[in-house]
């Protein structure tokens, strides 16, 4: 299915002419290894994919064998996989890269040949089992691919006028009018099924959210083996965190509290798992920030923390039958706001998803004074510009699932922060409205943030 994240290839293939290697790292079964061999097919004269989840032992040994030979190891890889391969017209992809960590350090005279390009995909890249005894060359570039985002799953399901329609009333401040209602209901759609592409082309397919259910666990499945697997000695802490976020995000404050995994738990004994999870892309973790103003980083609380599903269709098929699929009547419910259930963490948690492919690092604010009532305030989110000046820098954005609600941590974020703010946000379930220097925005409109 058509992806975004090809336009970056191009960019990458013409601007650096196979002066570095591009490493595509994300988490298991979001689509890299067909990007990457759909990008070959298209762009270039042949390729090679070497698979180092299946490839036999002896082309793995030859990275240690002929590093120092890239004619012989070139000409050992094009006899093995029956290709030949023509310099500066192809391509050789290193799929599942970190399986073979010596065939990733010799990317840098892979790349000083000059011979061919270099794409490698890869997920737990960085994990100390991947990199270690290895020197990450300098010559790979990186980037991040997440889960489909909105914009992508209208393009699945057919729609390719839509999203160009919110950006032009995003971009002038007006109202969908007629047309809320259909980009909401696509909007809850993609909330259900999530951003997998394998779940994605099932419904686009079928419209079967049984069918849809039943990848989803099977890729929940996934990610609980290998965690098992590749998280080592933090696996049962790594499991602990996944397991319990449901429950932590069900909750009104979203803030993850430790005690829930085991009495008087600190973060210092956990922070290594949440790492771990981020480093691993089956969690978006969102930090606190002491002071919402100019450079977040510089103010990052790391002992307070919000941990969210890295897909949301992924977190209801966990959250809502632990013993088998969740029934099309559950799924037809939640498509149309009928289901009594706290959506603010289903809402809250793809607005976090949405903000993260979107480019956006991810802090939010929480003040618990006891004492002071006016400083006392949680803002959901904190999204900075991408050009730092001087001062309105800050856009705080408040996540409202339900009609009804209170603005009074936005207001007093407001009277306290005004001079480091830029325009504050409400993300909402209707239409676009501007009113007392807030903007409310419909949810979807969340990746144009």
């Amino acid at each position: 299915m058509r992806r975004k994240i090809y336009d970056r290839l191009l960019q990458w293939k013409q601007e650096k002419n196979g002066t570095t290697a591009l490493l595509i790292e994300g988490a298991r079964r979001i689509g890299k290894s067909w990007i990457a061999e759909e990008f070959a097919r298209n762009e270039y004269q042949s390729y090679i994919l070497i698979d180092f989840s299946k490839a036999p032992l002896r082309v793995k040994d030859w990275f240690d064998e002929y590093l120092e030979d890239i004619d012989t190891l070139l000409e050992n890889i094009q006899l093995h996989y029956k290709k030949r391969l023509t310099p500066r017209r192809s391509l050789i992809i290193f799929d599942e890269v970190q399986k073979c960590p010596r065939a990733r350090e010799a990317i840098k005279s892979l790349v000083q040949d000059h011979r061919f390009d270099y794409l490698e995909t890869g997920s737990l890249i960085s994990i100390k089992k991947n990199v270690e005894n290895i020197v990450i060359p300098s010559e790979e570039d990186g980037i991040d691919m997440y889960p489909m985002d909105f914009e992508e799953f209208l393009w699945a399901m057919g729609n390719e006028v839509l999203m160009p329609y919110i950006q032009h009333q995003f971009e002038n401040s007006k109202p969908m009018g007629d047309f809320h209602r259909e980009a909401m209901h696509y909007f809850r759609q993609y909330l259900i099924v999530g951003g997998m592409p394998q779940a994605v082309a099932e419904y686009a397919t079928f419209r079967d959210f049984k069918k849809v259910d039943a990848i989803k666990r099977q890729i929940l499945r996934l990610y609980k083996n290998d965690i098992k697997k590749y998280a080592g000695g933090l696996a049962a802490r790594v499991s602990a965190i996944y397991d319990a976020l449901p429950g932590q995000l069900q909750k009104k404050e979203k803030k993850f509290v430790l005690a829930a995994l085991k009495d008087e738990a600190r973060m210092r004994e956990y922070d290594s798992a949440f790492f771990w999870l981020e480093d691993a892309k089956l969690a978006n973790i969102c930090y606190n920030t002491t002071a919402p103003n100019i450079g977040l980083q510089l103010n990052e609380d790391r002992t307070a923390l919000k941990c969210y599903f890295s897909d949301t269709g992924l977190l209801i098929s966990l959250a809502f039958n632990a013993r088998g699929i969740v029934s099309n009547e559950i799924y037809e419910k939640l498509m149309f706001d009928k289901l009594e259930i706290n959506e603010g963490m289903l809402v809250e948690n793809i607005v976090a998803q949405m903000l993260k492919a979107a480019g956006n690092e991810l802090f939010f604010y929480l003040n618990a004074d006891k004492e002071n009532v006016d400083s006392r305030m949680q803002i959901d989110f904190l999204i900075q510009k991408k050009v730092i000046t001087s001062r309105h820098n800050i856009s705080p954005i408040e996540v409202k699932s339900g009609a009804n609600y209170t603005l009074t941590s936005l207001n007093k974020c407001i009277k306290k922060f005004g001079q480091y703010l830029s325009t504050p946000y409400i993300l909402h379930t209707k239409d676009l409205e501007i009113k007392n220097g807030i903007v409310y925005l419909p949810l979807y409109m969340t990746p144009l943030l």
